[in-house]
């Protein structure tokens, strides 16, 4: 019998871990409109955007005015990336309402994105952290490239236990593992979560899901079965956020799972989200039009039990 908890934190991470990767610049004002419009939709967390080096992502280098210039609905987390101490230090001066930290457990791909070994990568992670503390700001750390790499394979599960020991020790107590690259697989996933709690009771892991595989939505529900206490998409499906070798570029352009449709699941399952699956699937087309982008989810195509049941001329009162 799967375990299903009541509810389950949605986290949408578009405007930063999507942006970072489209192949265009998006404006300043349109990022503020899309995340504003995120706001509407009821999100209870949003990753605004990354305090990151102009140089190495581009697409975000206007992190502090966006921060600035965004509406702030009470209640709703504004969260930034941060992977470096420089990175925590601007985002404690833009008063951000959380900040996420980064490692990536596959060591190759640790080398190609943040150019850190694995024992610099989490001395970073920790003074990002003692940072936030200091100020009084939540703080989160994503391991990411968890479970598969493009570069490596399988990532062995002792390597990922052991970045969590030493984040833990150095006082976070708050962990994500992602799906980098959405070629893990639900018993994985489950596993892995599940031995990161039998190791550490007193942290609190979340799942970052990517969809390269088609395993995404298997995935989010090992998760939650193994204890995952939020998990996190990206608006539209956009984003991807992984280095790949070349020969698999266009492959990599399958990213994120749609958070829209990551809602649609779990309300349709009975766990309550917070988030409203009808207003969801409306936010998604209207950021897809400011982006000027084709939305990849299902849900914003018609595939949710409202929507067919609309067009058959059905009961009318169904939930989607």
């Amino acid at each position: 019998m799967l375990r299903i908890p009541d509810s389950v934190l949605v986290a949408e991470v578009g405007p930063r871990d999507g942006l970072q990767s489209l192949p265009k610049w998006i404006d300043t004002d349109a990022k503020i409109r899309m995340v504003d419009r995120l706001t509407d939709a009821g999100f209870p967390v949003i990753e605004v955007t990354g305090f990151v080096s102009p140089r190495k992502i581009p697409n975000l280098r206007d992190a502090d005015e966006v921060f600035a210039r965004i509406k702030r609905r009470p209640g709703t987390v504004y969260r930034a990336l941060v992977p470096n101490a420089r990175g925590a230090e601007r985002a404690a001066a833009a008063g951000v309402g959380e900040m996420l930290g980064l490692i990536t457990a596959g060591e190759l791909y640790l080398k190609k994105n943040q150019n850190m070994t694995p024992d610099v990568a989490v001395e970073e992670g920790a003074a990002a952290f003692r940072i936030a503390d200091a100020a009084g700001i939540p703080f989160v750390m994503a391991i990411g490239v968890a479970f598969w790499c493009a570069y490596e394979g399988p990532i062995p599960e002792e390597r990922v236990l052991d970045l969590a020991r030493r984040l833990r020790n150095a006082g976070i107590r708050r962990f994500y593992l992602a799906g980098s690259l959405g070629m893990e697989d639900p018993v994985h996933v489950a596993r892995l979560i599940g031995r990161v709690y039998d190791a550490h009771p007193d942290v609190e892991v979340g799942f970052h899901v990517h969809d390269l595989a088609g395993m995404g939505g298997a995935n989010v529900l090992a998760a939650i079965d193994a204890g995952a206490r939020w998990i996190e998409g990206s608006i539209c499906g956009i984003g991807g956020g992984i280095v790949m070798p070349g020969a698999l570029g266009e492959i990599g352009s399958i990213g994120n799972l749609p958070t829209e449709d990551i809602v649609c699941m779990l309300e349709a399952m009975g766990v309550r989200t917070g988030i409203d699956p009808e207003e969801a699937v409306a936010a998604a087309r209207d950021v897809a039009a400011i982006l000027d982008i084709e939305p990849r989810s299902r849900s914003s195509k018609g595939a949710t039990r409202r929507q067919v049941l609309a067009a058959t001329g059905g009961g009318q009162s169904a939930a989607a």
